[in-house]
């Protein structure tokens, strides 16, 4: 970018946009910090490595790993991590309780007023489930995810750490679940307020040739398919795999159906890959999506559910 051609900057705080924002007119693309960003209408949801370089130290930030694996080989600094099973209740197919949530959350130092930095190896699935399952608490617009996660972080040159991180007792109090955040079975039977349902799972799975082991395969009668993996671009020279542009992103999910006018309802087989297109549709200014926490695990066993091959 040339940089005689940056025309304003600003600073938001209150909204959850504590970075700095540059914007070119002339090309319509945003930088934030050294990186140029597409132009995502709610692009403080994704920071960059070089953003949480610089914020990482502040004590209004708080940095959750959320690999599944290999946090004592490894992590950013100051970064504790973060079980993402336990934010599914025993059964699977329900979040865990608003109050194990919290307990999760708050032995990861958890602050009233506090924004999250999540990320996972860089696919999005992990961090985007503890992005979708905060939100869906009350955390909206205050959790953030790192394009790239920690592919991109070591890419980038930053420091390394195996120094576990003792983050201390958090202070939340209560977390509540916000029931518009949800969609549920008897929700889509009722053909919720004319929702799009998206299914983000595979071209099988939708088809009902992988059934994985599920009583019942194919998919919920009218709904549309989009793979969550849909939305990444090819690996970079560093192996490191970050978001589609915008403008693709949003023509990609038009042509499958997926309108912003509607209420979406993304779902895969536990609502991982479901939460990853949540945070997709979020970022690209979406205002009504309910993931079905549900998904297939519940759908595909159920005795009351139809489908559609």
């Amino acid at each position: 970018m040339d940089h005689e051609k940056e025309r304003s900057m600003a600073v938001t705080i209150d909204e959850g946009k504590d970075f700095i924002v540059t914007h070119d007119e002339e090309t319509n693309t945003q930088r934030v910090g050294e990186e140029q960003r597409d132009d995502y209408p709610n692009a403080h949801l994704l920071v960059e490595p070089d953003w949480v370089q610089e914020h990482a130290a502040s004590s209004d930030i708080i940095l959750l790993d959320a690999r599944a694996q290999g946090y004592g080989e490894g992590h950013i600094p100051g970064a504790s991590w973060l079980d993402v099973k336990r934010l599914k209740d025993t059964a699977g197919r329900t979040f865990a309780s608003a109050e194990a949530i919290r307990e999760v959350f708050n032995e990861s130092g958890g602050r009233a007023g506090s924004t999250i930095v999540v990320y996972d190896d860089g696919g999005g699935v992990t961090a985007a489930r503890v992005f979708y399952v905060l939100e869906a608490f009350g955390w909206r617009d205050r959790v953030k995810v790192l394009n790239g996660g920690f592919a991109a972080w070591k890419a980038a040159g930053h420091t390394v750490t195996t120094e576990a991180l003792s983050a201390g007792p958090g202070s939340v109090a209560q977390l509540t679940l916000d029931e518009r955040s949800v969609a549920t079975k008897e929700h889509i039977q009722a053909r919720l307020e004319g929702a799009v349902i998206l299914d983000t799972r595979s071209r099988e799975e939708y088809t009902g040739e992988d059934t994985r082991n599920n009583r019942k395969g194919g998919h919920i009668p009218g709904a549309v398919h989009r793979e969550w993996k849909d939305s990444l671009l090819p690996p970079d020279e560093n192996g490191v795999v970050r978001f589609k542009p915008a403008g693709q992103l949003l023509q990609e999910f038009e042509e499958a159906g997926v309108r912003r006018d509607r209420v979406i309802v993304p779902h895969c087989q536990s609502n991982q890959r479901g939460a990853h297109t949540y945070f997709v549709l979020r970022l690209l200014g979406y205002e009504d999506v309910r993931p079905y926490e549900g998904s297939w695990d519940e759908w595909g066993n159920a005795e009351d559910t139809e489908v559609e091959l």
